[in-house]
């Protein structure tokens, strides 16, 4: 099996890692070749806290994995949230001076890079620079520009910023577990590629993915990424305020939250008793799943609130950009007994929950299609459209094909061998085949990132 045929997601969560290995099959469906997990000690709120911790369980999460699957895992497409993630707007513009000539490939990437130069707050790094709508000259709103003639391409960025020390702790725990950084993105960027389907992001849809940590955020309209937002708080936020009004241990609370826990404090009576064993030598506690569940409601409240508030600063009240698909959730709190109701409650949207399973091959295991498991599956889909993508442009007939948005690109490189003698025709195809994509880019500056740490 060729290498490009298979991608690993690295999924470093607050409450667990997971590594997972897939490919494509013929009927363009992924099939999950082997799957690795462990519990994420060393990260909170998406954040590395403990960087040995990580490591050690990174390596036990990739070598389950790699049992698992037969193979060696070498290189990881790796998931980056946490609380430290922003995100904003940005417009900006390039002239050209040969505008004489269509616009190109090489245009829009110039207009990308000017972007990426843009300074941040102290310790920010720009992790993804996302173009929504192009404007040529006067004529706005225009999805692909190439090929058009214009002296001024403009355009609207969806600007993805980090903090660069949490960016380079986590590639640090990567490179310290024995493995080769492949590609990083946005967590929900990863899960909305599982769960979403192109007429939803068409219509406009708002991604919700609740994980132990976080709450993210990713809302698409007319096949565009909108807005994104980490909200600072999950399901260990649920964990932890059980944990304190029952007085029992965080195990105990995890189990009592998935078993029993319910968002919606209507349907469990007063005298529905759970018995928790006590500690050594103490008696069991009784806990009403009543009160268990407006522990719960509360802070799920809270969390959808806070969800709900993003979609309005995004502008869904407006008619243009109303969200017409309405909220898919997704994550393991998406699990949670009657969040769907009341999330429709809060938000006023439609609610649906997000599985994996139009891009899981078919007999594949039904937990992975979970929704705990999105971001992972994201992560292969991600790591393998990246691996296609790198093959594809490393071909020995690139220089040849020709590519019906590229015509002037094309035509360009004909005319100009024309009046160059054979050998220098040659050094120019070669340097054109060097050429090296976006994410080529990216991940070299991220790799310069993390060889200065060293």
């Amino acid at each position: 099996m060729e290498y490009q045929d298979i991608a690993i997601g690295l999924d470093v969560g607050t409450t667990k890692i997971v590594a997972m290995v897939g490919r494509r099959n013929e009927y363009n469906k992924i099939e999950i070749l082997g799957i690795g997990k462990s519990k994420s000690v060393g990260v909170h709120r998406g954040v590395v806290n403990n960087i040995t911790q990580t490591i050690e369980a990174i390596r036990e999460a990739v070598s389950e994995a790699e049992h698992s699957s037969g193979l060696k895992i070498k290189e990881v497409v790796v998931g980056i949230a946490g609380q430290h993630i922003r995100s904003l707007q940005h417009n900006d513009y390039i002239t050209r001076l040969d505008f004489e000539n269509v616009i190109s490939q090489k245009d829009i990437q110039k207009l990308i890079d000017q972007v990426h130069k843009l300074i941040m707050q102290p310790g920010e790094e720009i992790i993804h620079v996302l173009p929504q709508e192009y404007k040529v000259d006067s004529q706005a709103e225009i999805g692909e520009p190439i090929g058009m003639y214009g002296s001024r391409l403009e355009a609207n960025f969806h600007v993805v910023v980090g903090q660069i020390s949490s960016i380079r702790n986590i590639g640090r725990c990567v490179k310290a577990a024995g493995l080769n950084l492949s590609g990083m993105t946005l967590e929900p960027l990863a899960s909305a590629e599982a769960v979403l389907s192109t007429e939803e992001r068409e219509a406009g849809v708002a991604l919700v993915d609740i994980g132990g940590g976080t709450a993210d955020i990713a809302i698409f309209k007319d096949n565009i990424i909108r807005h994104t937002a980490v909200i600072p708080s999950g399901g260990n936020v649920i964990t932890e305020n059980i944990k304190t009004d029952c007085l029992i241990i965080e195990r105990q609370a995890e189990l009592l939250k998935i078993k029993f826990g319910s968002a919606w404090p209507g349907e469990n009576k007063e005298t529905e008793i759970v018995c928790i064993p006590g500690l050594r030598g103490r008696d069991p506690k009784e806990i009403s799943l009543k009160h268990l569940s407006k522990i719960i409601h509360i802070r799920v409240c809270e969390i959808l609130e806070q969800v709900n508030l993003e979609i309005k600063n995004y502008g869904n009240e407006e008619q243009k950009k109303r969200l017409i698909a309405g909220l898919v959730m997704t994550g393991g709190g998406a699990q949670l007994k009657h969040i769907r109701p009341l999330t429709e409650y809060i938000t006023g949207m439609d609610v649906r929950i997000g599985y994996s399973n139009e891009h899981i091959a078919g007999g594949e295991n039904g937990i992975i299609s979970n929704p705990e498991y999105a971001t992972s599956i994201g992560l292969v889909i991600k790591g393998l459209d990246d691996n296609k993508k790198r093959y594809c442009c490393t071909t020995a007939d690139i220089g040849h094909r020709y590519d019906e948005h590229s015509e002037s690109i094309s035509t360009k490189f004909y005319n100009k061998n024309r009046r160059l003698n054979s050998e220098e025709g040659k050094n120019h195809k070669n340097k054109k085949n060097k050429t090296k994509s976006f994410l080529e880019i990216w991940a070299d500056k991220f790799r310069q990132i993390l060889n200065d740490t060293e």
